[in-house]
């Protein structure tokens, strides 16, 4: 007799269930990205329940932990919450938050929901802080050497300032995630005035598109700059997500080709509000990752 969903154990998922957790995201309509399962999965911890009829995986949960910062608190980053399609609407989902709600104890969570999840966050305890939207297609830039902000190639000499100044923005310690920056992104680039930092982002690849994220910068133009440098040519798509108070960027985006694709909410649970300065986080690593 196969074993009930409710009774399958949830486990940690490793770097050789990569293939699996692509398959999964398949399986729901998602771009497979195992370029960003690999990252989530040696900089997080996976969780897992294993399809009973041996297909793979049945669900999945990426948490991404991050230390204290000088001015924030320890904060965890929940995503890749996927049911398998043919288990859809049997409680794994839930089943999985509850887990993962068990084992975070006091440290506050965010996360992006999509409009099909969020009913189960908010039942949860999960509250809504603000919205996200992505945005995709071709950048058709006039004049890419136009912006009057200067950015260059990050060296490894950067990564101390980088990590500071993404300590005070983000608000957490994010160090494990960007010291796999450098071999995760195809190109990262900084923004300096001064000799001082005054911005950074990175662009990643996907088989469909390029990803622009993190992009932390001091203002509009500095994030501006930032993705003119880091975009790709115009045969090859550009994709990101951006927080909608960044109205200046996002209508920039739009009105240079990208166009919206999907809005998520920006949920917490255990804080009212995010620390840090989300002011000058133009774009999260990915959603599942804040």
């Amino acid at each position: 007799m196969p074993t009930p969903l409710s009774a399958l154990p949830i486990r940690r998922l490793t770097m050789r269930d990569l293939t699996d957790c692509a398959d999964l995201a398949e399986d729901r309509d998602w771009a497979r990205e195992e370029h960003r399962w690999s990252l989530l999965l040696s900089a997080g911890t996976g969780h897992g329940i294993d399809d009973p009829d041996g297909k793979g995986l049945a669900a999945t949960c990426v948490v991404t932990s991050y230390g204290r910062a000088p001015h924030g608190g320890e904060l965890s980053a929940v995503g890749m919450l996927l049911i398998a399609g043919r288990h859809a609407r049997q409680g794994l989902g839930r089943r999985l938050m509850t887990h993962v709600l068990h084992e975070a104890g006091t440290t506050p969570l965010v996360l992006h929901a999509t409009p099909q999840g969020r009913p189960l966050y908010e039942r949860l305890g999960f509250t809504g802080t603000g919205t996200t939207e992505t945005v995709l297609g071709a950048l058709r830039l006039p004049d890419p050497t136009a912006s009057p902000v200067a950015t260059r190639p990050a060296t490894a000499a950067d990564l101390p300032a980088i990590v500071r100044l993404d300590n005070e923005v983000f608000g957490a310690d994010r160090t494990h995630i960007l010291t796999r920056l450098p071999a995760f992104a195809d190109r990262l680039r900084v923004a300096e005035e001064a000799s001082t930092i005054t911005g950074y982002a990175a662009a990643w690849p996907t088989p469909a598109t390029d990803v622009i994220g993190p992009l932390v910068a001091r203002d509009t133009d500095t994030a501006k700059a930032l993705v003119t440098a880091l975009a790709p040519g115009p045969d090859r798509p550009l994709r990101t997500s951006v927080d909608v108070r960044h109205e200046e960027l996002l209508s920039w985006l739009k009105e240079h080709g990208l166009e919206p694709s999907a809005l998520t909410t920006l949920m917490t649970y255990g804080i009212p509000e995010l620390p840090g300065d989300r002011t000058r986080q133009f774009a999260p690593l990915s959603l599942a990752t804040d």
